[in-house]
């Protein structure tokens, strides 16, 4: 099962939310990868660290567009991380350059046929984006079978949401009709700020999928950006870590 972590804002935790919901997953003993297609690479400093990847998505996509009849299995672009069950096909700064070339040869399915290769060895399969609608979403969009949408508490977010939405189900109808919006996560909620509770209830009021429990705001998350450790290896036993341990239980059952 492949969920695709997305949002054309900036700041609304794509990465963190990623990492932590795989971080679970592996935890729990699934086998569990993170594609990280954002060209800043948060998701692969927060999950590797300073560790060089041999081979990152950016080698990959190169290969789809110079073919050799040598080419390499794509299981051969994936890294391990220090964490058990947890594996990840790593982002590069390359990435931002490919992008014109890769859009005008059509490799948009790309993705897609790489993961169906990937599919017999992870259970649990994460892709993060970049915060825009371009080549790397729309592909990630194509490949995956849920959509998440990170959510942080404003007005300006919740009128981007529709925008948003509107372009999932047009990829889902042009593309991917396997493709479900799986929910809304609220992240950095201020439990006793009034304009966060207003926000989120005008969308549960809409019918929208808001998923539960709410994401608190909390410095550790920040103190486990800096250790490289996604929250249930940095501190199990926080709040935080349990929200999102209730949020994993919410999304897979």
């Amino acid at each position: 099962m492949r969920k695709v972590v997305f949002n054309q804002k900036g700041g609304v935790g794509k990465s963190t939310i990623t990492c932590n919901l795989a971080g679970i997953s592996a935890r729990q003993g699934k086998r569990t990868l993170v594609v990280d297609l954002d060209p800043q690479g948060n998701s692969t400093h927060y999950l590797m660290g300073d560790t060089e990847a041999e081979r990152t998505l950016a080698d990959f996509f190169d290969q789809t567009i110079n073919f050799r009849l040598n080419s390499l299995a794509t299981r051969e672009f994936v890294s391990a991380t220090p964490f058990d069950n947890l594996w990840m096909l790593p982002s590069s700064a390359q990435l931002e350059e490919m992008q014109n070339r890769l859009e005008s040869r059509y490799k948009i399915f790309k993705l897609r046929e790489a993961l169906d290769e990937l599919d017999a060895d992870f259970e649990h399969i994460y892709i993060d984006t970049p915060p825009a609608l371009n080549f790397y979403t729309r592909s990630a969009l194509i490949a995956a079978d849920a959509c998440l949408i990170p959510f942080d508490c404003d007005d300006f977010s919740r009128r981007a949401l529709y925008t948003l939405l509107e372009n999932v189900a047009e990829i889902r109808a042009d593309h991917n009709r396997a493709l479900n919006v799986e929910g809304i996560i609220v992240n950095q909620f201020q439990a006793r700020a009034t304009l966060p509770q207003k926000v989120v209830q005008e969308l549960v009021d809409e019918e929208l999928p808001v998923l539960t429990p709410y994401l608190s705001a909390s410095v550790r998350i920040r103190e486990s950006h800096e250790c490289c450790k996604p929250m249930i290896f940095f501190d199990p036993r926080h709040k935080l870590t349990q929200e999102f341990s209730e949020l994993h239980k919410a999304i897979w059952g």
